[in-house]
């Protein structure tokens, strides 16, 4: 994830959020051509990531019952993979003009697009549906004490493991300490399982681990601390790159990962749903998206266990990285846009998201539609000593993207875990 920004950078921690990533469709040829005056009919702009099931399909039906309802408007959506998503966006914001409704993971990202007085603030207008959800599934799109999207998903990432692979080598409780983790990873390979799958091609998902990992040996100060200073060149992140660079040393991803998208066929969801890989680093929406992308459904073989801990290091298990979605309206987005997302995530609405398998509760009392594995995520994040926003929204868009590529390149072996931290510092502090 990770839009170009302006300079100012937003960490969350002891907070929970959540993150969607799916794959392609049309682009959007033009925004805000609504037009709420003169009793015409009103046109609202929405681009969205929704391109893999069940979203796919629950989000032009809520839009159809919206326009049942009322036949003055239209809801023109486009839905864009996450990669396009972000560079159309990245057009878009430099044009200075935004779609009526848009993605977006807050922090960083979207406080660009405030600064550049894009953003409408939906404090006030949105504040019913916003009286519904919970407080923390607010804290990504809260700026000086006002509110600029409306949420609509929330969690963390953790581990995805297939659990009669994991019998199948051998392995019989889920690893706690890094070292515990090669271990498992070294055990799968001997018993002819690929260990990881990794959408290495996308390059977003690697970052997860270098992100968990500077996080577990610094603990939550080193990312407090390197958001301050825009310096990375610290212990805690030189260290996650070795500590990467040994999983990585251990060839543990399916083959071709590298050319390998997140949701793409052979990539990193189709790879992990189909029974072929141990394991998958992801958020809470990866079972669904694995069943899409393979068309088959691990049940009740699939488990979750958090990211393990670093021996010697200061961050704690509870410790989580995670973060959230939510609907942004642009500038000038009809009053009606904000009435559309009122009705997308009422209760009737959240409750199909919900128990669709793709989504987290973020309307208070929907978490009674959670599957177990998701529970568990819930049940981490709830449980959270710190929260981790993810670096390419946390930070400015270029420092994000340096990130997701130097530690591409480190997980390739085309960069050392020292240039890792060199590289990315070098951009912080230009921005």
């Amino acid at each position: 994830m990770g839009i170009p920004h302006l300079s100012r950078r937003s960490f969350l921690t002891a907070v929970s959020a959540g993150a969607v990533v799916v794959t392609a469709a049309p682009m959007l040829a033009a925004c805000g051509d609504s037009d709420s005056g003169g009793g015409g009919k009103v046109t609202i702009e929405w681009m969205d990531i929704a391109t893999t099931e069940p979203s796919q399909t629950l989000y032009p039906q809520i839009a159809k019952a919206y326009e049942a309802a009322h036949p003055d408007v239209k809801i023109k959506l486009t839905n864009l993979e996450n990669e396009a998503f972000k560079s159309k966006m990245t057009a878009l914001t430099a044009s200075g003009k935004l779609p009526d409704i848009f993605v977006t993971w807050g922090g960083g990202v979207l406080k660009q697009q405030i600064d550049a007085g894009l953003v409408k603030d939906v404090t006030s207008d949105a504040s019913a549906v916003l009286g519904t959800m919970t407080p923390v599934s607010q804290k990504p799109y809260q700026f000086d004490g006002k509110t600029y999207a409306v949420p609509y998903d929330m969690g963390g990432v953790g581990f995805w493991y297939n659990k009669k692979l994991f019998a199948k080598a051998g392995i019989k409780d889920t690893p706690k300490t890094w070292t515990e983790y090669l271990d498992a990873v070294r055990k799968l390979k001997t018993a002819g399982v690929t260990p990881i799958a990794l959408g290495g091609k996308d390059k977003w998902p690697g970052h997860y681990y270098w992100a968990y990992l500077a996080m577990r040996i610094g603990g939550m100060s080193a990312m407090e601390q390197a958001g301050k200073s825009n310096d990375f060149s610290g212990a805690a992140f030189v260290g996650a790159g070795q500590k990467l660079k040994e999983l990585a040393d251990l060839q543990p991803f399916q083959k071709g990962f590298q050319n390998a998208g997140f949701d793409t066929p052979g990539g990193q969801a189709a790879t992990m749903g189909a029974g072929k890989a141990g394991m998958s680093l992801m958020g809470q929406w990866a079972p669904a998206v694995q069943k899409d992308a393979s068309g088959k459904d691990l049940g009740d073989d699939l488990g979750w266990f958090p990211f393990p801990t670093v021996e010697g290091g200061q961050g704690q298990a509870t410790d989580v990285f995670g973060g959230g979605n939510g609907h942004a309206l642009s500038k000038d987005a009809p009053k009606e846009a904000i009435d559309f997302l009122a009705f997308l995530m009422n209760d009737e609405n959240e409750r199909k998201l919900v128990s669709s398998g793709a989504f987290m509760p973020v309307v208070k009392g929907a978490e009674n539609e959670l599957d177990k594995n998701r529970k568990l995520v819930a049940d981490a994040l709830n449980a959270s000593t710190g929260f981790q926003l993810y670096l390419d929204q946390a930070f400015p868009p270029a420092v994000g993207q340096e990130v997701n590529d130097s530690v591409a390149a480190l997980i390739g072996g085309k960069k050392t875990p020292q240039q890792v931290t060199e590289s990315v510092t070098k951009v912080a502090k230009s921005q």
